[in-house]
């Protein structure tokens, strides 16, 4: 057991002080290893498998820390540096490509909301702070305009709209799904389209405390920042949309199948929004 776990953790520390610590001399670790390695290598062969259809049902989305969880709920234990180790070996890596496009026009003479959060992103319960943005995708037929709209709660998207308009479409289906009662947070930049009278007349009809950040400081609406930034990096980044209408099957694909079921969100102790949301109305029953 104690070579074994030398073989383990042997990526992060060095073999010679593990050896010493476990007192194990290092002629007897190496000897098991030459012993061991048929079915050591046959192991990994097995768990290389597990960690590429793993990979391949996150999207190519996921890196060693979910990829490990994943397994975990398969029932398939193994530390979290032979995860990393194996995936670094067969080259296994998290897609990704980092691009910046400013996407929020805030100077206008319209009037702009109190921040009425200041960059506290936890809550405790559905329905308390909602949170939106814009952004922008591109299809050969032209520009669409993705708007969204995440419960702080469970970071679910409970609302969206694809329009080749810039209309906050978004905030109707999530009333519709989550009704919520008079009181509710509705944070976002300071984007003329939140600005505008028409939506914060509608504000006012539900009740809603409107709250806008800072200007120009994109860390005040981190979590609706971070989802966006998902989402370009592990999708539209890597399609090239011919039609609005690819565009639009596809990212509903992703947010209603994908993102708010199945990814697994290192903030939610690696659930999926509704997986989270789940398991603590069990807790509360």
């Amino acid at each position: 057991m104690k070579c074994a776990f030398i073989e383990e953790y042997g990526s992060g520390f060095r073999v010679k002080k593990m050896c010493r610590i476990l007192c194990v001399s290092r002629s007897r670790y190496y000897a098991w290893k030459r012993r061991a390695k048929s079915f050591r290598q046959q192991e990994n062969e097995r768990l290389i498998e597990n960690i590429r259809e793993a990979h391949k049902l996150s999207r190519r989305t996921y890196g060693s820390p979910r990829i490990g969880k994943e397994l975990k709920e398969n029932n398939i234990f193994c530390g979290k540096n032979r995860v990393a180790r194996l995936m670094r070996l067969e080259g296994i890596y998290a897609r990704t490509k980092c691009r910046f496009r400013v996407t929020t026009h805030s100077d206008h003479k319209l009037p702009v909301a109190e921040n009425l959060i200041n960059r506290r992103f936890k809550t405790d319960r559905p329905n308390k702070v909602w949170l939106s943005d814009i952004t922008y995708i591109r299809t050969r037929e032209g520009w669409l305009y993705l708007s969204a709209v995440l419960d702080l709660y469970n970071r679910q998207i409970i609302g969206w709209w694809i329009t080749q308009n810039l209309v906050l479409q978004a905030f109707q289906p999530a009333l519709g799904r989550r009704k919520p009662d008079p009181g509710v947070v509705f944070h976002s930049d300071r984007g003329s389209q939140y600005a505008a009278e028409a939506f914060r007349s509608i504000l006012d009809q539900h009740q809603f405390l409107q709250s806008m950040s800072a200007k120009g400081n994109c860390y005040d609406n981190a979590v609706m920042e971070s989802f966006f930034h998902t989402l370009k990096t592990e999708v539209l980044y890597f399609e090239r949309y011919r039609t609005r209408a690819e565009a639009r099957q596809s990212i509903f694909e992703y947010i209603e199948v994908f993102y708010n079921r199945i990814r697994r969100h290192s903030s939610l102790g690696y659930l999926s929004p509704l997986e989270f949301e789940k398991q603590l109305a069990l807790k509360a029953a």
